[in-house]
């Protein structure tokens, strides 16, 4: 029997590589470099800090977990006398639109419309008390294009997810670097995810070493059964975190939601690398 998967976990491998084609199209690089954002990772910093305004590195260390604090520190606050906050809104709105708009070029507009109509009415009942990178995303203004507003409402609920799960990470007692060791030690190679997320080896050693003294891990590296446990535990956290907007919704309507977005889903997931940092289960599943 397949394993069952909570529908929010479902949704969110839908929405989440409409958002991705942010940081993995030529038009999303292409947009932040004519910006003045040369290089992926000021793109990246700036694109996705830049509902917060010009900060600097520790409220983006905080945030977004997963990054050593050193990485983003050589980004932030250096990438704002490049391009400020809304120049790096306006770059990744208008990047993300072009990649999808030639991603979707024979798909039905109204397809389109459909689902981004849905995902917005799911973004409208968001509470994002706690949850610090959805309510920046959430307060900016509604997109006028279509691709603008599909791409909008899409990494507003992966940011709403993302914040749930940063949560449920702190609560099972990880860090940042913690957390990706943990990952490797189930599904992903170590030299795939290291170096994307910028933890010297002694930084990851001596996590590694934490978790193996907490038992989350063997002295060999591999995922303890109670580590297992644990770690089922926090994913089924933070799906509990993102459920409550569909808890009230007719299965028919995720349904439609579902059918609508599988296959602008498929396309722009076709578009990203094979290895990449985002977490998505592979592609055949």
């Amino acid at each position: 029997m397949a394993d069952l998967v909570h529908p929010a976990r479902a949704l969110w491998w839908l929405f989440e590589p409409v958002h991705a084609v942010t940081y993995f199209s030529p038009e999303g690089r292409a947009a932040f470099e004519e910006a003045g954002l040369r290089g992926g990772w000021r793109g990246y910093f700036a694109g996705r800090s830049a509902p917060l305004g010009a900060v600097d590195a520790a409220p983006v260390i905080a945030a977004f977990f997963s990054f050593a604090p050193a990485t983003v520190e050589r980004a932030l606050p250096d990438v704002w006398s490049q391009a400020g906050p809304d120049a790096a809104l306006a770059a990744r709105l208008d990047g993300s639109s072009a990649a999808l708009a030639r991603l979707l070029e024979h798909v039905k507009p109204e397809q389109v419309e459909l689902v981004a109509d849905l995902l917005e009415q799911a973004v409208a009942r968001l509470d994002c008390a706690g949850r610090v990178l959805a309510a920046a995303n959430t307060a900016l203004p509604r997109p006028e294009g279509l691709y603008g507003r599909l791409w909008q409402a899409a990494t507003v609920m992966r940011e709403h997810r993302g914040d749930g799960h940063v949560a449920a990470l702190v609560s099972a007692g990880l860090d940042g670097c913690e957390a990706l060791v943990v990952r490797c030690a189930l599904d992903v190679r170590r030299e795939v995810l290291q170096p994307l997320r910028g933890w010297s080896d002694e930084e990851w050693e001596a996590a590694a070493a934490r978790l193996v003294e907490r038992g989350w891990l063997t002295e060999r590296g591999t995922i303890t059964e109670c580590g297992r446990i644990r770690h089922q535990s926090l994913e089924a956290a933070t799906d509990l975190a993102a459920a409550r907007v569909w808890e009230h919704h007719p299965r028919a309507e995720l349904d439609r939601l579902a059918a609508a977005l599988k296959p602008i889903s498929a396309l722009c997931r076709g578009s990203m690398p094979p290895i990449n940092p985002i977490g998505l289960p592979a592609a055949s599943a």
